[in-house]
């Protein structure tokens, strides 16, 4: 995060039940034509956009149809098709607000706010990371051996609660509504609570 320069404008693909996490990937076929321009500036430009939960009907202003949090990504790889569709990987980098859609634009565009998080006091990150560990135990008892091998090889480094906990997010939270309930808080460690209570031994 330290070097990588969040742009005060970008663009935003609105996508139904999607919520995506800062440190997890999302797999994307763009096809739809505003969208297609959307990709093409961003790769003339910085690579970052964002992805906002659409929540029913699209309106023309965004305000009334998504959440005020999601999350700018980085694209990490994108590879055009004959069709003129493109396969892409969005790397998820941090939450943001909307603070302000750019009506009238070629595709949604917004005004963010970056949304840092920071996990304090920092004298109980260790004991919230071993938390999080023995809850990612837990929920990596449904999961296939080599999945749990990769998944601790993964995490095993991480000493940062808010890391930790957005990676867990991404991998074991599936509803679209809890997903966005972990994504709008604010506070760190009610993030590593949350999660604690859902896998608890």
């Amino acid at each position: 995060m330290p070097t990588l320069e969040i742009p005060e404008i970008c663009g935003a693909m609105l996508l139904p039940d999607c919520v995506v996490f800062p440190h997890g990937g999302l797999p994307l076929r763009i096809f739809e034509p505003r969208y297609q321009q959307m990709l093409a500036d961003t790769l003339a430009g910085d690579c970052f956009f964002a992805i906002a939960r659409l929540i029913g009907d699209e309106s023309p202003d965004p305000t009334d149809c998504v959440p005020e949090i999601g999350t700018i990504g980085l694209i990490r790889a994108s590879r055009e098709m004959d069709d003129g569709t493109s396969n892409l990987l969005l790397h998820g980098v941090i939450r943001v607000r909307f603070k302000e859609w750019i009506l009238g634009a070629e595709y949604p565009t917004a005004r963010i706010e970056p949304l840092p998080s920071v996990f304090e006091p920092e004298s109980q990150a260790p004991a919230a990371v071993e938390a999080l560990k023995e809850a990612a135990e837990v929920a990596l008892s449904n999961f296939a051996p080599e999945v749990q091998v990769a998944f601790r090889a993964m995490c095993d480094p991480l000493d940062d609660p808010a890391i930790l906990c957005d990676v867990m997010a991404q991998q074991f939270i599936h509803d679209a509504d809890d997903r966005q309930t972990l994504l709008e808080m604010e506070s760190v460690p009610a993030r590593v609570a949350w999660i604690c209570r859902r896998f608890e031994p």
